[in-house]
């Protein structure tokens, strides 16, 4: 509990078992490019909501609006935890802390799933968006995206802010490209949103039940997921206790306009229910202007997803870091993973993220968005659960920012995130929970034992100050 809050020493030179610390370089400004650019919303929008589309039909836009709202109170448990417990451990760090080593560890495990296959799921997408250059197959062209975003993520955490604001900036202008094209030639009014249809295999339409819109609840939750990126980056974000919680909320706010806006107008403005059903956006962008418009959006969105690619490494690399920065492998193990490089980033860590990202690319999408899906939602709700420990003991007089309508928030989010999870495919679930299963066997056969040394969550001096 409390007791594996630890200040990180400082490095000494020659001493290699000493903790290691990610050096202060970006503002708030940086942190927000990174952030939003993690959220990824173009790519986001061109990749999984198309899913949405082939499920939800009409109700796609609902659906992401429920779970923009339910997001709210997610950002609200982040927004506080993260500025109590600035560590690049993110989500664990701040669980661990607050509510046992148990819950903490599991917390990186549901964490480590979704860093290590959201990215791949984004990078595979760039396959249908370069058609226009290259034909390439999806898995080809996801683990070349991966191994690209590999090696920028290399590179210092300052440049690679730049890098990715401006590929942010393409993306922006690609989703708005595809807002007011869709509203412009809107076949339907405002009123189809809350029409419930998708089309039927027969050619017909279908009903869409408020039983599938929950289901499909836990991938609109993963819509605006990065937002979370802000906690990962904490160590390395300037005054981490005001710029966490303003960058989390910005960013949820802007990237659920981003996305939320073109689902709408898409929804509107395609042709028939087939048409939307079948979720090819560049398609219709081709329909509503020319093949020249076409192929600019989809060059934007391509430039995205490497985008996002290099911002997710970056992210889930500082996690796999502060996991043998804080001792939760064997002794070898952590040396490697702590390994920091030339320009300051975790080098080892961050090719152990990026290489088996390039190999999953290669794993059924369906599964990586099933388990993504079941992970995602599991995660937030230790989290939410968390929250409610954050204002106990010597925690309730720690400088944060505290949310508000605390503890109803955590309390009602706990509630609709346990419904969600139950609402899921059994084999995702199966899946997932097999992987935690084994995950806290290694808990109680190794870490639990040497709980002097090991798994002993860590914080860097500065931000106890």
């Amino acid at each position: 509990m409390t007791d594996t809050l630890r200040p990180v020493e400082t490095d000494v030179p020659g001493t290699p078992d000493s903790p290691r610390t990610l050096k202060r370089s970006i503002g708030v400004v940086g942190g927000t490019l990174l952030t939003l650019s993690c959220v990824t919303p173009a790519s986001t929008l061109f990749v999984v909501v198309p899913d949405l589309f082939g499920s939800l039909g009409t109700a796609t836009a609902l659906t992401i609006a429920i779970g923009s709202l339910l997001c709210i109170a997610v950002a609200f448990c982040y927004s506080e935890l993260g500025t109590l417990i600035p560590s690049a451990g993110g989500e664990y760090a701040m669980v661990s802390t607050l509510a046992g080593r148990l819950a903490g560890w599991l917390v990186f495990v549901l964490s480590l799933l979704v860093v290590m296959i959201v990215p791949p799921v984004i990078a595979m997408g760039t396959a249908d968006y370069l058609a226009p250059v290259v034909d390439l197959a999806p898995s080809v062209a996801g683990a070349s995206v991966m191994l690209l975003a590999t090696l920028a993520g290399l590179l210092d955490l300052r440049a690679n802010a730049w890098i990715t604001g401006v590929f942010l900036v393409l993306e922006v202008v690609a989703a708005a490209v595809v807002a007011v094209l869709g509203f412009a030639h809107a076949e339907r009014g405002p009123g189809s949103l809350a029409t419930m249809q998708v089309a039927g295999t027969d050619g017909g339409t279908d009903v869409v039940t408020g039983l599938l819109v929950v289901s499909g609840l836990a991938i609109a939750l993963f819509v605006t997921q990065g937002f979370s990126t802000a906690v990962y980056l904490s160590e390395e974000l300037e005054n981490p206790r005001r710029t966490v919680a303003r960058t989390v909320l910005a960013t949820l706010a802007i990237s659920a306009v981003i996305i939320l806006v073109p689902v709408v107008a898409i929804t509107m403005g395609a042709a028939d229910l087939q048409e939307l059903t079948s979720g090819d956006i560049s398609g219709m962008v081709t329909a509503w202007s020319n093949s020249a418009v076409g192929t600019f959006v989809s060059l934007c969105v391509a430039l995205a997803i490497i985008n996002a690619g290099i911002v997710m490494v970056i992210q889930n690399s500082r996690v796999l870091f502060a996991s043998a920065r804080d001792k939760a492998w064997p002794e070898p193990v952590n040396r490697l993973f702590a390994k920091l490089g030339r320009f300051g980033s975790p080098w080892v860590s961050t090719l152990m993220v990026g290489v088996p990202g390039a190999a999953l690319c290669f794993v059924n999408l369906d599964t990586l968005y099933g388990v993504t899906g079941v992970s995602v939602t599991g995660m937030y709700l230790l989290v939410a659960i968390a929250a409610l420990f954050a204002r106990r003991g010597a925690h309730r007089e720690t400088p944060a920012w505290r949310m508000p309508l605390w503890p109803a928030a955590p309390v009602l989010l706990i509630a609709v995130l346990a419904y969600i999870l139950s609402r899921q495919e059994t084999v995702h679930l199966l899946l997932t929970g097999g992987i935690t299963a084994a995950a806290t066997l290694y808990w109680a056969l190794y870490l639990r034992p040497r709980r002097d040394t090991r798994w002993l969550v860590t914080l860097p001096e500065d931000a106890r100050a």
